[in-house]
């Protein structure tokens, strides 16, 4: 078994999370694993990687499938016995302009970016080892989302001791109130991504929590955060940062050095702890 440290990143054969592992690569003393759900594109990506003298390594990773989450669970425990660093930066975005039907959108995007993201939470949080850093990577449209629910809704999302069941069953209950055509009436904002980003973070609240109250000792630092608007696939050309930009918030997260207590359980854009 390996005593070198690992980090692994989700999704990350482009955009965000292709620069998170760029940058993890050039700061992280360790071995660092770039993921995507199809391994030629992934291969592609390493190369590239390569040819700028980096050295990423590769897994095949598909968050929307159990198994293939626990693939990659089983090699870290065998090749490593265990994990330093997980960025969970895999999501999913529909366009503005996308005519595929709200509840269609929301039963896909929501299936990626909360329930695909809980499912490498589970199967791979309890590999983190003592000082490990954990990153869900939101959005800044999680608060403006909040903003959009009703007052119950806000109040649930905000609460201290919501627990991961009832979180549960909030996202499931957005996509059958969408279903139904009554998401609005029912005090949901019109926009699937927001509502699935608002699940990432309070998720992340969560999962601090439980880590705090199981783990201690171990010190391990778990966070959300917002990359910012990045010029990728998902937000198109004319978003303001570049994807190397657009890293910063995420390393800087995975990258927290054994001494820091803090920031834990927050929501954190441009290195600064945001309120919620």
């Amino acid at each position: 078994m390996s005593s070198v440290p690992v980090a692994v990143v989700t999704g990350s054969n482009k955009g965000v999370g292709f620069a998170i592992v760029r940058s993890l690569c050039k700061q992280f003393p360790g071995d660092v694993y770039l993921t995507s759900r199809d391994p030629s594109l992934g291969q592609a990506a390493v190369a590239q990687l390569q040819q700028e003298g980096l050295r990423p390594l590769y897994h095949q990773l598909d968050i929307n499938d159990l198994q293939s989450i626990r693939a990659l669970r089983d090699f870290l425990k065998e090749k490593y016995g265990g994990l330093n660093v997980l960025v969970n930066n895999a999501g999913i975005a529909f366009k503005v302009h996308d005519t595929t039907p709200f509840a269609v959108q929301a039963e896909v995007t929501l299936k990626t970016n909360f329930f695909g993201t809980r499912n490498v939470c589970i199967e791979l949080l309890p590999l983190m080892k003592p000082y490990g850093r954990v990153v869900n990577v939101s959005s800044m449209v999680s608060g403006s989302a909040l903003q959009g629910c009703s007052q119950e809704l806000q109040q649930k999302f905000r609460s201290d001791a919501i627990t991961e069941d009832e979180l549960v069953q909030l996202m499931t209950k957005f996509v059958e109130d969408t279903k139904k055509n009554i998401h609005q009436q029912e005090g949901w904002p019109n926009t699937a991504y927001g509502v699935s980003k608002i699940g990432v973070t309070v998720l992340s609240r969560i999962q601090a929590r439980l880590l705090t109250e199981q783990r201690g000792g171990d010190h391990i630092l778990l966070n959300s955060c917002c990359p910012g608007w990045v010029r990728t696939d998902m937000a198109g050309p004319k978003a303001t940062k570049s994807p190397d930009e657009g890293a910063e918030t995420p390393v800087y997260l995975a990258l927290l050095p054994s001494s820091a207590d803090a920031p834990h359980g927050q929501f954190v854009s441009d290195k600064t702890v945001k309120a919620w």
